[in-house]
Order: structure tokens, then sequence, then C-alpha cells
């Protein structure tokens, strides 16, 4: 990454109205996009709202991405710094597997880190720490899945298929299917996401197909985006832990998303549970720029 400085955020007075210029960086892990800004400093802390967040993540009239990721200074809980993931609807949310690798290079580079060694970061979810592969891909260790249920819904006629859960820092539905081409996504997942066994808080919604023995392709809805996205970290790792659990495939698991990558999810296991979970692939820069708030 080639940052600029980090003090890039310019304020003018026009007409005694005060204009904030807000510098971004725009990044992709695998197809999921996100607008990332440095708030080391706090200073962004009083005007990245809900509202703000959601305009900027708007694809017509803002930036565009699937959520926006902030570099905030570490609150002493083991990290160097500290994650802040925001969805696309403004609404803070615990983990972003693809985030955390957009994350682990920004990070790097604002710090500059030397990427011979990991870099460990807080999020809500807990401590993940980033590995920087010699081939330019990232790894982020993920925090222990948990709350595992196979068969929530037994041969859901909707869908047509069992439905699992598992969370991975953020909760996941996943359901195993013939194919996935023409599946409506947006219509499937919503109905997943606020289906009565999720409630309170939902789930992201998650279709998979067995392509072999450790290699599945997903196609995943996105709570908070409400809508399909091309990629999802934390749902293709939900959906390779359990095709490990129903299909007892070895560590690592390749899984192919919508964006036209191949990711590779590692893990150790003991019986239904999880430890050492990673999750490799891209994290790239897109552009940098500045808009008015």
């Amino acid at each position: 990454l080639h940052l600029l400085s980090r003090r890039q955020r310019q304020m003018c007075i026009r007409d005694r109205l005060t204009i904030m210029l807000l510098h971004f960086y725009k990044m992709t892990g695998a197809g999921n996009d996100f607008v990332m800004v440095d708030n080391r400093d706090l200073e962004l802390s009083s005007v990245l709202d809900k509202e703000t967040i959601e305009a900027l993540c708007d694809r017509r009239f803002g930036i565009g991405a699937d959520g926006l990721i902030a570099v905030e200074p570490s609150r002493g809980k083991g990290g160097t710094v500290r994650m802040r993931y925001y969805n696309a609807d403004g609404g803070e949310a615990e983990m972003c597997g693809n985030g955390a690798r957009c994350f682990g290079n920004f990070a790097a580079a604002l710090l500059h880190h030397d990427k011979s060694a990991p870099l460990p970061f807080e999020t809500m979810a807990g401590i993940v720490t980033a590995t920087f592969e010699k081939d330019g891909n990232v790894t982020v260790n993920l925090t222990d899945p948990h709350s595992l249920q196979l068969f929530v819904l037994n041969a859901d006629p909707a869908v047509g298929a069992d439905v699992h859960f598992l969370n991975t820092g953020v909760p996941h539905a996943v359901a195993f299917l013939d194919k996935l081409d023409g599946l409506d996504v947006p219509r499937l997942g919503a109905y997943l996401r606020y289906h009565s066994a999720f409630s309170p808080k939902g789930t992201n919604a998650n279709f998979a197909r067995i392509l072999s023995p450790g290699h599945i392709a997903i196609r995943t809805y996105e709570r908070g985006v409400e809508d399909e996205t091309l990629a999802c970290g934390t749902g293709m790792t939900a959906s390779a832990l359990l095709h490990a659990v129903l299909t007892d495939a070895p560590s690592p698991i390749q899984v192919d998303v919508a964006g036209g990558d191949t990711l590779k999810v590692g893990f150790q296991r003991t019986g239904d549970r999880f430890t050492n979970v990673t999750l490799t692939g891209p994290a790239d820069l897109v552009f940098t720029g500045d808009i008015e708030l």
C-alpha cells in the first residue's frame, strides 16, 4: 500500500460553514469491499455516525462499499491497534473476515509494520492476528467459533435443504445445495436472515455447494448489507467448518466465492470443536480519495 501522510483530513471555512474533507482508502478482500479510514487520533468519532457511514457506503451517491472500517488506538487488550467495523447500513458489527485481512494490510502500512512479523489487533469478537504471506495474500487467525447447531431447520421447504448454524465471530446460517447458479440469494437470504429460528439478532445466510471433498463454493447474503455480497470471510469460514463437520473433510478447505477468488480456511478440529482457525486470501488497495462530509 502506498499511503499518504496521516494528516490528510483538511478543514476549511466557506461562508461561515465548516466543511470537513475525509481522506479515505478503498480496499477489497476477494470482492468484499470497504471504506478504510485512519481514526487513531479519534477525531472522526464524532462525525462517523450511522447516517454518515450509510451515506459513504452508498454505491450511487457515496463511495460505495459493503462496510466501513476504522483504525483506532488499542484499548490495552492485547492488540497493537483496534479494528472498528461497520456494515453498509451504519450498524457496528463484531467482526468481518475479509475486512480483517484488509485491516491488517492497511494498519501495517499506517504503522510502518515489518511484515515479516504478525500484527495482532483488537476486535469486538476478540484478538485477531494478521500474518503476511510472501505471495501478497494475508492470513488472519480468527477467534474460535461457537454455538454450532446442526439441522436448525430440517429440510426447510423454502430453502430446499437442511440449514445449519455456526458463529464465527458473527452468526451464520449455512445450507448445502446441489447448485448455486440461478439461486435467488436476496430472497432466500432475507428469509433466513429474519427467520424466527435466529431471532432476535438475525443471521447472515450462506448457500454452499460441494465441488469436491475439501473444496466448496458459496454465495452469501450479509446482514447489515441486506443483500448478496461477492464474498464474506466469516461466512466462508462457517461454511468450510460445517463442511468439515458433515463430511470429515480435513484442513485446509478451499472456498470459491462469487467474486471469483478461491480462499483457504485452515483449522484444528477435535470433534465438533475448532481451534486455530485461519482465513487466507487477498487484501488489495483499489483507490484513495477525499470526500466532503
